[in-house]
């Protein structure tokens, strides 16, 4: 350990300034003394917090384009055919509440960045699957939904503290409740159609590694459980999309087989018998 340590020191103390700033304000000064300056990795509690840093901070890089491959499938098939509209809708209220609620508490922005960054995104789905869906006028009506709970729920002169602390716990419900629907509508269709692997798969480690970071940086139970919950249904939805992966849903599967039907009744037209034209022979 003194090998690595003289190893290391030249350059951590040798660090430019805009680093070492950087570095002071993710872990904290004495963090950062101990990790960078000692290289005391025998101390648990920075390393612990640098870790749950490092993962959160990576969690809302990856977030910035977790639902993108979502939306672009949305877009090339202009089909919402597996994707559920509810879900969208309760998970988007679910992030609403929960962002304005870290923001007023003023958590590290380490520990719930991705939720402004997958809210935005969740706003394009829904819209998107409203009007593939052909509910447009549906999709201007949400936006102004939630352009209106926004004013209302960053607003402290409208919204106090204890009436967000008491929609908080109703938003690790409709977190929850949000993977319900689309559960059901993969079950029922027999398939995923066209929900998207990788943000189903980015979802669940997501929720895994929050769980984490939350137990090291947050002391609230109400956002802890929201996330224990969360990633168990996120885990049913991940097996859901290995079960069917690469089946076809119901719905193509009816399609496929309404194809030979219609061929077959086709080819009987054409090799019916064809009725006699009136002859020209003259009788007697």
């Amino acid at each position: 350990m003194d090998a690595l340590r003289s190893a290391i020191q030249p350059i951590t103390h040798n660090l430019p300034g805009p680093i070492r700033d950087l570095g002071e304000s993710i872990i904290g000064d004495a963090c950062y003394k101990a990790l960078l300056l000692d290289v005391d990795v025998e101390n648990t509690a920075c390393l612990k917090l640098a870790i749950s840093k490092a993962l959160g901070i990576g969690i809302v890089g990856a977030s910035s384009v977790v639902k993108v491959p979502q939306i672009v499938k949305l877009a090339r098939s202009q089909s919402a055919d597996g994707v559920s509209f509810l879900a969208y809708l309760l998970e988007t209220s679910s992030y609403l509440i929960s962002l304005a609620y870290n923001v007023r508490n003023a958590f590290p922005f380490s520990t719930y960045g991705e939720t402004a960054l997958v809210l935005g995104q969740n706003v394009v789905i829904t819209v998107l699957v409203l009007n593939y869906s052909g509910r447009a006028s549906m999709a201007a009506l949400f936006v102004a939904a939630l352009a209106t709970s926004v004013v209302t729920l960053f607003s402290e002169s409208v919204l106090d503290m204890q009436n967000l602390r008491y929609l908080q716990a109703g938003a690790g419900v409709l977190g929850v409740a949000s993977k319900v629907p689309q559960i059901l509508a993969i079950w029922q269709q027999g398939g995923t159609g066209q929900l998207s692997a990788y943000t189903v798969f980015n979802y669940l480690l997501g929720s895994l590694t929050r769980i984490f970071t939350t137990m090291q940086e947050v002391d609230d139970k109400l956002i802890l459980y929201g996330f224990v919950s969360g990633f168990a249904l996120n885990l049913v939805l991940a097996l859901q999309m290995v079960y069917y992966w690469n089946g076809p849903s119901t719905k193509t599967k009816g399609k496929q087989k309404a194809v030979p039907v219609q061929a077959a009744s086709s080819s009987a037209t054409t090799t019916s018998t064809p009725k006699k034209g009136p002859t020209t022979r003259r009788r007697g």
